[in-house]
């Protein structure tokens, strides 16, 4: 079972524990020389009245000085003196005493020791005229030895004495923070000099309030008010809290209830907008607050625990609310809501909603929708549960709630989105909902999404109207980005392809395990930005996938996974019909999605015997079929027959890439949704073998662009060296999923895993699936130099962990708030394990599991994650181009 911790106590503002969000808030080191000190030899920077103005101040004779730090001749660097005998700064008490009190007469320089008058300020010249750090011809060389003149700057040539420290000037009165709000030298020489900055505490609060209204507002109340009283002042000033109009929480794992109920006290009166999706750990109390904004405009609570009573409450305040966002489960009732909130709903324009039963939501009180984005989650095999707004059976309240929303419901849809998770219950949900649109098919629809994995349900008698009302919606908006269409692939065949292809192109394609369609090609996709192909199983032709890019040149996600390709022809001809030497030719692609034989080299055939026969190779050692030789930070850029691999070149024609999935075609994980662990994986393609450590190392020439990266059922990986390589070079991956690499029978990259993720300072998502995965106290040491990680998934059959590694690694991992282990062992040490984890953290947003893989209540303890983790770390799936681009 799965336990997730919700704190709601008091948390009092707690100045100097939490961080600055910006890097230049800091503290004087000092007073004195950081322009802090009232003596009369005012700072560095500050005005005087003769030779002590400051070096950057205005002075009215050519007594002002070289820095305006001292009051006469005779004041020092930065004090007060009493005679002309009194040194550079202060500190001494002759003339002939250096500039730090070192030296016994003036011939000894500023560190040492000298002979003579004519040593220099730093003992480093052979006349007096010498500069501080380099040779002089004249007394008139200045501090530094770098001007020729008494009026040249510091940095530069100058015409007159007025010329400030970083250039010339009109006039002495041009200062240094004039020019150079940055880094301030202690001393003249700019190499190995230490450095001040010019932090808040330095600045005004007029320049302060103006630098805050650049920081996100839920970052400025909860985080940036702790770091000092001023801060806390300032954060809750009028002219930065009266223009928040949006603030999301979705992510703030760290934020506890009180905190966002203090937030809402301070914004309440501008909110439009507020975005708690996925806040699963905050009270249905706190999330209710939300009905004393009374401008809220969109309010997405989804994944959020709120019953039906706060619901209501929540409505009834809210009644400029025209978006919606929210989740239907257990003890939902429609007679709870009252007439304000049903006036509410009556208003709403959009409505997101995910149903965890039965039921039809607030969809039979809606009537003005134009868009509906629908999400079944409904667990179990059949339609079972209350019916909606009776306490009567289920099929008395399905007809109820059918005839409550039937055709004025669906008029007014522009976009109609339906997403199922796996089971007999939500196909029978879905048909339900879309029987309606058989009476009144929608007119002018601009996204049809309906996505159902595995077994499609039946084929609607209102598909033909849906896809003739998206054609004339496509004919309207002439390549809008919000265009959509996305159907299962036994809904949408070649015709029905072409309804919709005649009329226009969407933004978003999905033909998700429907296979290539043959006339794809010969219409204009210069509109499609996003193509979903994955899942078919079938071959990927060159000249098709070659008629493709050149229809679409301006494609940004594209998913081929699950496609095979074994190319069969000639191998100089690879250059060019090489699937990855195709893609190369699309430049602005983002996200892309590949099957690991898509990525391979060679003719895609087993080596016949009379190329791997010891006998014919005269006393040469046969050569190991499938086996390649790596050296780790080597440059991969060639093939064995010279010419730049068909890889490379894909990764030099998409430099752009930030999303890379490499995947197996047959690859299946071992935790589906709602079904038990698969305790055998499905025999991988043959050419996969020839793809492992030169292809991996290959990768690494994306650099910092690439932040999510997917690799699963690479059997050619040997030794996983190329993962050092990989993980050095592209330092910015956030998300990282690495599923059975190397042989299933044992792991071969452990070692080097270790390695790797020391280069992975900005990873936050880390998922690993692998057979006999040993978790021991060596991998949660190095997984513990991740600083920035949040979210751990480890799926291996068999494998073993170590409590006391896995504490240890919660405990001084400050940033995780989730840790999912499904692994070998006895459900009592899982629980066990799992429940010291939950008593010893004290963390808002904690999701811990700990359970058997190959237990039998696996499915039942999967459905108790919450939805956020389950859909982006914890399940293995193709996440590119599976929805459209928000």
């Amino acid at each position: 079972m799965s336990e997730h911790r919700c704190h709601g106590a008091a948390a009092q503002p707690d100045y100097g524990m939490v961080e600055p969000h910006l890097p230049f808030i800091r503290a004087a080191d000092r007073p004195g020389y950081d322009g802090l000190v009232d003596r009369s030899a005012e700072g560095y920077g500050g005005p005087a009245g003769s030779l002590a103005e400051g070096y950057g101040g205005p002075a009215d004779s050519l007594e002002e000085g070289y820095g305006g730090l001292v009051g006469s001749l005779a004041e020092g660097y930065g004090g007060p003196a009493d005679s002309l005998e009194e040194g550079y700064g202060g500190l001494v008490g002759s003339l002939a005493e250096g500039y730090g009190g070192l030296a016994d007469s003036l011939a000894e320089g500023y560190g040492g020791p000298a002979e003579s008058l004519e040593e220099g300020y730093g003992g480093l010249a052979d006349s007096l005229a010498e500069g501080y750090g380099g040779p002089a011809e004249s007394l008139e060389e200045g501090y530094g030895g770098l001007v020729a003149h008494m009026a040249e700057g510091y940095g530069g040539p100058a015409d007159s004495l007025a010329e400030g420290y970083s250039g010339p000037a009109d006039s002495l009165a041009e200062g240094y923070a004039d020019g150079l709000p940055g880094p301030v030298a202690e001393e003249g020489s700019r190499e190995g000099v230490a450095e001040r900055w010019v932090g808040l505490a330095d600045c005004s609060d007029e320049v302060v309030l103006n630098i805050l209204q650049h920081v996100p507002p839920h970052d400025l109340l909860l985080n940036v008010a702790r770091v000092s009283k001023r801060l806390h002042a300032l954060s809750r000033d009028k002219s930065l809290v009266s223009h928040v109009s949006h603030i999301s929480l979705s992510e703030q794992y760290k934020v506890c209830d009180e905190q966002v109920r203090c937030l809402l006290r301070c914004v309440r009166p501008h909110l439009l907008s507020l975005d708690l999706a996925g806040c699963y750990w905050l009270s249905s109390a706190c999330v209710s607050e939300a009905w004393a904004c009374r401008q809220l405009r969109r309010l997405d609570v989804s994944g959020c625990r709120l019953p039906a009573g706060r619901l209501a409450k929540l409505l009834s305040g809210a009644d400029q609310l025209t978006e919606l966002a929210l989740d239907v489960g257990r003890g939902f009732d429609l007679r709870a809501l009252s007439a304000e909130g049903r006036a509410t709903l009556a208003r709403l324009r959009v409505l997101t909603q995910t149903l965890l039963v039965p039921s039809y939501g607030v969809l039979p009180l809606c009537p003005a929708l134009t868009r509906l984005q629908l999400r079944l989650e409904v667990a179990g095999t059949g339609m079972m549960g209350t019916a909606v707004g009776t306490g009567m059976g289920t099929a008395c309240g399905v007809e109820l709630a059918v005839g409550q929303s039937s055709v004025p419901h669906y008029q007014s849809l522009s976009c109609l989105d339906a997403r199922l998770a796996p089971g007999a219950a939500n196909r029978t949900l879905l048909a339900l909902l879309l029987a309606p649109l058989s009476v009144r098919p929608i007119t002018r629809l601009r996204r049809l999404l309906l996505s159902a994995p595995g077994p499609a349900p039946q084929r609607p008698p209102a598909l033909i109207g849906l896809l003739d009302s998206l054609g004339e919606g496509l004919a309207e908006e002439g390549g809008d980005s919000s265009t959509a269409l996305q159907l299962p692939g036994s809904w949408l065949d070649e015709q029905g392809l072409r309804r919709v292809l005649s009329r226009g192109c969407p933004a978003y394609l999905s033909l998700a395990r429907g296979g290539p369609s043959p006339c794809l090609p010969h219409y204009d996709l210069r509109p499609l930005r996003s193509l979903n192909l994955s899942g078919c199983g079938q071959e990927l032709d060159a000249d098709w996938l070659g008629a493709l890019c050149k229809s679409c040149p301006l494609l940004q996600h594209l998913n081929l996974s699950g496609m095979h390709h074994h190319h069969r022809g000639d191998p100089g001809a690879m250059a060019t019909a090489h699937p990855c030497s195709i893609l190369a030719k699309l430049p602005h692609l983002l996200s892309l999605a590949l099957s690991v034989c898509a990525v391979a080299e060679g003719n895609g055939t087993p080596p016949s015997p009379s190329e791997t026969n010891p006998l014919l190779l005269g006393l040469r050692k046969a050569r190991r079929v499938g086996v390649e030789t790596y050296r780790p930070g080597s440059e991969v850029t060639e093939t064995e027959e010279g010419g730049v691999s068909c890889l490379r070149r894909l990764l030099i024609g998409c430099s752009r890439l930030q999303e890379l999935e490499l995947s197996g075609a047959e690859f299946v994980s071992a935790t589906p949704r709602y079904e038990a662990a698969i305790r055998k994986q499905a025999a991988g393609c043959e050419c996969a073998r020839s793809v492992g450590e030169v292809a991996v190392a290959t990768l690494a020439s994306l650099g910092p662009s690439l932040r999510s990266l997917t690799l699963a059922a690479l059997p050619g990986l040997q030794t996983g060296a190329s993962l050092c390589q990989l993980t050095q070079q592209c330092a910015h991956i956030r998300t990282l999923s690495l599923a059975t690499l190397g042989p299933t029978h044992s792991v071969c990259y452990t070692h080097t895993l270790l390695q790797a993720l020391a280069h992975c300072q900005r990873l936050r998502d880390l998922r690993l699936e692998q057979p006999y995965f040993n978790a021991n106290s060596a991998f949660f040491e190095a997984l513990g130099e991740c600083g920035a990680l949040q979210r751990l998934c480890i799926v291996s059959r068999n494998g073993t962990f170590c409590p006391v590694a896995v504490t240890t690694f919660m405990q001084r991992s400050t940033e995780v708030i989730m840790c999912h282990l499904f692994m070998g062992g006895t459900l009592v040490a899982c629980r066990t394990l799992q429940k010291s984890l939950m008593d010893s953290l004290s963390r808002p947003a904690l999701s811990v599991v700990v359970f058997p893989l190959l237990h039998e209540d696996l499915p039942q303890v999967v459905r108790e994650i919450p939805l956020t983790h389950l859909d982006q770390v914890t399940l293995y799936k193709s996440r590119v181009a599976q929805q459209p681009a928000s």
